[in-house]
């Protein structure tokens, strides 16, 4: 693969597009295309550890459930998605990697009906590393003005393109300012997570996380549920608020692209929070570690969480 500091349309390698390889040079959309200007694009993030693509078929079903929400359908079932994403691997010779699976509609129509357009899909992977290069030593985050829309706003159960132009907002003031991320709240004035990646709070030996009514219930979220109940810690699933902060211990944050990531300091309304403990967080991370590059992965779960809820 290509150098990791040129602009992504200057790098070498393979895409899967619309069912064959492509060149990545090649792989190329119109101008014209609706997902362009409209968002009507969705798209996942897959991570691969010793060229093994983690939780696979979960992305690939949430990708199909994500477009269904922008009403229209991926024209390639998922098990055509998981081995197109393990040839593209073996293809592009990736171990560590990420993969972006993205859906969008096309140029046939301009204007806000869109419902004769072509559904395009193309698959792409490159080397990947730490999210944030602090993952366990700690990053630190700013309230965002920003919030998460209503669900009756916002198709907020979809990991749809349009929904993250705050988060890229957010992110962007964020870094201006020298933090590493924004903490976002939601529509009531809640916590509900970061630009790109679900939070969980430690208080008291208990796992506290915002109920993902309003936002992704990520995929390493409900892992990391699954990995603390096994450990024998309570995971409280509840209406969080900044007045927690107080009390916590510890916070962190899931995500495929920013795995357990400790926060060291969030900033919020003129306070500075300090967490310097970070024994829960570490343990989860080492475990998650261990799961995602294991050999004999558990079968997936269902999605329901059995969780207490305060």
């Amino acid at each position: 693969m290509s150098d990791p500091a040129l602009p992504f349309d200057r790098r070498d390698g393979t895409i899967w597009y619309n069912g064959s390889l492509r060149s990545w040079a090649d792989a190329k959309l119109h101008v014209m295309s609706h997902g362009l200007h409209y968002a009507s694009c969705v798209f996942e993030g897959i991570r691969a550890y010793g060229g093994s693509p983690y939780k696979i078929r979960e992305h690939y079903e949430r990708f199909h459930e994500s477009a269904t929400l922008l009403d229209f359908s991926i024209p390639y079932d998922v098990p055509t998605l998981e081995q197109a994403t393990r040839t593209l691997l073996t293809e592009n010779s990736l171990s560590e990697a990420y993969i972006r699976p993205v859906a969008w509609r096309g140029s046939e129509q301009m204007a806000i009906a869109a419902d004769k357009t072509t559904i395009h899909v193309a698959i792409i992977a490159w080397n990947f590393g730490d999210y944030f290069g602090a993952r366990l030593k700690g990053i630190s985050l700013m309230l965002s003005a920003w919030r998460r829309p209503s669900p009756d706003s916002a198709p907020c159960n979809s990991k749809a393109a349009g929904l993250y132009t705050i988060c890229t907002l957010a992110k962007h003031e964020a870094q201006r300012k020298g933090f590493d991320d924004a903490l976002m709240l939601d529509y009531r004035g809640q916590i509900a997570e970061s630009t790109g990646a679900n939070i969980f709070l430690v208080i008291d030996g208990k796992l506290h996380t915002p109920k993902p009514d309003c936002f992704l219930d990520g995929i390493t979220r409900r892992t990391i549920v699954r990995l603390a109940q096994e450990q024998g810690i309570e995971v409280v699933e509840r209406a969080v608020l900044l007045e927690d902060l107080e009390r916590a211990q510890e916070v962190f944050l899931t995500g495929t692209a920013a795995e357990v990531t400790r926060v060291r300091t969030i900033e919020a309304n003129g306070s500075s929070h300090e967490f310097a403990e970070d024994a829960i967080t570490q343990k989860l991370a080492a475990l998650y570690d261990a799961q995602a590059r294991s050999k004999t992965r558990p079968k997936a779960r269902p999605k329901t969480m059995s969780t207490a809820r305060a």
